[in-house]
Formats: structure tokens, C-alpha cells, sequence
């Protein structure tokens, strides 16, 4: 796909730490699936185990799973994003002793770990309300990728003395996805911990997010000890990974341009527009000079740079297409919406840019197939539109040729 390939050059470029062994042998690991997994079997999976080994990519938030095993059993919470030697300030904060401001401060969480402390607090007040217990269970040194594998085993010993506090509950523990290979961290584990039944849960693995999706299957099976579940895309997980560089370099407003034109070039590349036709008809006209000024705006902001109908869906995707400025207007990137405006974009370039504007039926309908085509496992997008939705079933189908969808974009109505 045009738009991962970019995004993952542009990360490799940033970041070297992908060239390791360490996170070579779990790239490699999980090509491909046994047979997709319904949610039922899903669910009885995760419910047979007594530790759940959960493989948490940190720059998209962790997953609700710790709320959906709460309300049946005993559940337990361990995390990579706490340091072990800082368990007594994560147990005042539990006692309610400290407020989040100071949790944050002294766990020097931004500096110690980074990511986004939101979508981490909501976890772990999550915790409080459900489970027994919360136990930072990692170590130092974080960024030694040369004594990564010492930290795989000081979690082992740390899940070991959480069962020992919790005989009975289920232990669940968020660690980094690159830990999750076959061996590194679940092996440590259940040497450490034989008797138990232990299973490791991955979230949107690139290789097999692509086989799954032509099934449209929300997880799969990888063998009778872990799991893949999808609730995201590779490209919305690296565009995430790719923000979050930008804020560790020193940018502290997050720079959407990059993200949004990798959309619209790759929605343009897969339906095969040039991007320097010198001319509209078959081809947009110099797609790559008509490309919109991409604005990062605070919901309160949005006031000054949109219309009323422009603000409700603004409100409701996080971002709009505005065609009488030509600008991007983006508070948060959330892929298949991003895609959805996107493909709007698009859809008024190959008319030529005119000034006069009134939304249509197709243009609701190209805007859902963009989404559709850039996410295909993401069947929210762009909301319930069944015309869009034919089109692109039809052109998975072969029904609809390329062709045929590039006309409808160049469409006047």
C-alpha cells in the first residue's frame, strides 16, 4: 500500500532502533494465521487463560480489555509505562492520596516514557474502578536496545510476584508488541509460571492485518497460545508512531500535513491519476500543486475557519474538507475519517476546483469508497452510506473497474 510504504520510510529514516535483531525476530514471527476468529471464540480464548500477555503498540491507546474481564472474575493490571521502583507512588495515587497531576509528575511519566498520558490515565483509573491491583512490572535501562532482553526478564520475575500477591486473579499485562515474540517475553513467562495458562494478545500485526482483512475478520487464531486482534490499521498505528517522533523532536503542535497528503497521494496512485496532468478531463489538473493548506485547530478554534454544517462535521470526524478555502481543517487524526476527507478532496480537484459549491449524493458516496479503500477493515468512517458502500464492494468484486471509479470522480454531480 502507497501510503504505509511512505510513512514507514519516513520512520525508518527517524528512528534506527527498527534495525535490530530484537525487533527483527518479532517482525518475523507472525506472518501468517491459523483461521480467523469470531467474537465469541475470541472471547473464550481470552477467558480460559489466567495471564494475558496484552501486546500494547504505546502510541495508540490500550484497549478496553481490562473492563470486559472485570465484570465476571478477579483482574490484576501490569504495565510496561510504570517503572517497578516507582510501585509505592502508584499505590499512594491508588489510595487516593496523591491527585493526577502529581501521580504524573513524580512517575516523570513524560520523561521517563512519553506517549500520550490520557488514553494511559483512563486505563489505569479504568483499573482502580475494576480491578485489585496495579504493579509496574518495568526496568531500566528503557533505551539500551543491547539490554532489552533483561528487561523480558525482570517482567517475568515481577508477573511471577504478582501471582504470588493474587493467587487468583487474572493476571493481565500490557508490554510492548516487540516483547511479544515467540522468544522473548511469553516464553520467560511461562517458565517462570508453568502451571498457568497463558495466552498473548497482538493488536493490528501488519502482515496479518492484510490476509485478515479480504475475510473481514476482526481477530485471529496464531496457534493454541496467542491471538491477533484488529482495531485499527498498520497506517493509522505508524501515522500514530510518526506523531509521536515529531513531539519527542520538540514540535509541540502535531504537524497533520504529512499524514493527510499521504492519503490523497495514495487514494490517487490506487485508482491511477497522474499527479502533473497539465490539464483536467481524464486527470485531475496538477494534483500535486492543488493539494489543500492542512490547518490544526482546537475544537474552540474551529469557530473562526468553518460554517455551521462544516462545524457538525468537524464535531463528529475530527477533521473536514473545506472546498470554498481548499483547507484541511483537523483537530485529531483519525484514519478512516481522515481518508473519507480525503477522498472528498479529491473528488473536487479532478472537477477543476470550482468556486461555486454544493455538496451532493456523490460526493457522500466517493468520500465512503475512499475511506472504504484506505481502511478496509474500518466499516465506520464516513457513517452508514449504502451507495458508497455498493461501490466498493463492486469494485472489490471487479464489478467496477478502476476506470469506472476514476470517471465517477471527475463527475460534475
Amino acid at each position: 500500500m502507497h501510503a504505509l510504504a511512505a510513512v514507514r520510510r519516513e520512520i525508518g529514516s527517524r528512528d534506527r532502533a527498527g534495525h535490530s535483531k530484537y525487533l527483527r525476530e518479532f517482525s518475523g514471527a507472525f506472518r501468517k494465521y491459523d483461521a480467523p476468529l469470531t467474537p465469541e471464540q475470541l472471547n473464550d480464548r481470552i477467558a480460559s487463560a489466567d495471564i494475558i500477555l496484552l501486546g500494547d503498540y504505546h502510541a495508540l491507546p490500550a484497549c478496553k480489555l481490562i473492563e470486559q474481564l472485570a465484570g465476571r472474575w478477579p483482574v490484576v493490571l501490569g504495565v510496561e509505562a510504570v517503572l517497578s521502583r516507582d510501585q509505592q507512588i502508584l499505590e499512594s495515587w491508588w489510595r487516593r492520596e496523591i491527585s493526577e497531576p502529581e501521580l504524573r509528575e513524580r512517575l516523570r511519566f513524560d520523561r521517563e516514557w512519553g506517549y500520550q498520558w490520557e488514553p494511559f490515565y483512563g486505563l489505569l483509573i479504568a483499573a482502580r474502578e475494576h480491578a485489585e491491583g496495579i504493579y509496574g512490572v518495568d526496568c531500566m535501562p528503557r533505551y539500551d536496545l543491547r539490554r532489552i532482553r533483561s528487561r523480558d526478564r525482570h517482567a517475568a520475575v515481577k508477573i511471577h510476584e504478582m501471582r504470588e500477591q493474587h493467587p487468583q486473579a487474572t493476571l493481565l499485562v500490557l508490554f510492548g508488541e516487540s516483547h511479544m515474540a515467540p522468544e522473548h517475553l511469553p516464553p520467560l513467562v511461562k517458565q517462570a509460571l508453568p502451571n498457568e495458562r497463558t495466552i498473548t494478545v497482538l493488536q493490528n500485526v501488519d502482515a496479518l492485518y492484510w490476509q485478515a482483512v479480504g475475510e473481514e475478520a476482526q481477530a485471529v487464531s496464531l496457534g493454541p497460545d496467542a491471538v491477533c486482534v484488529f482495531n485499527s490499521n498498520p497506517l493509522e498505528k505508524y501515522e500514530s508512531y510518526r506523531l509521536c517522533l515529531e513531539k519527542w523532536r520538540g514540535d509541540d503542535q502535531p504537524d497533520f500535513s504529512p499524514a493527510v497528503y499521504n492519503l490523497i497521494f495514495s487514494l490517487a496512485r490506487c485508482l491511477g491519476f497522474r499527479l502533473d496532468s497539465p490539464h483536467n478531463g481524464t486527470e485531475p489538473k496538477y494534483l500535486a500543486d492543488s493539494l489543500p493548506e492542512v490547518v490544526y485547530v482546537s475544537e474552540s478554534d474551529a469557530q473562526g475557519h468553518l460554517h455551521e454544517k462544516e462545524k457538525a462535521a468537524f464535531e463528529h470526524l475530527g477533521c473536514v474538507y473545506v472546498p470554498r478555502t481548499n483547507t484541511f481543517v483537523i483537530r485529531e487524526f483519525k484514519m478512516a475519517h481522515a481518508a473519507g476527507e480525503a477522498a472528498r478532496f479529491l473528488h473536487h480537484a479532478c472537477k477543476g476546483m470550482p468556486h461555486s459549491y454544493a455538496p451532493s449524493k456523490l460526493e457522500g458516496a466517493l468520500a465512503h469508497f475512499g475511506s472504504r479503500l484506505l481502511c478496509p477493515g474500518n466499516l465506520e468512517g464516513q457513517g452508514d452510506h449504502p451507495e458508497g458502500e455498493s461501490v466498493y464492494r463492486a469494485y472489490l468484486e471487479g464489478r467496477v473497474t478502476r476506470a469506472a471509479v476514476r470517471r465517477m470522480f471527475l463527475a460534475l454531480s
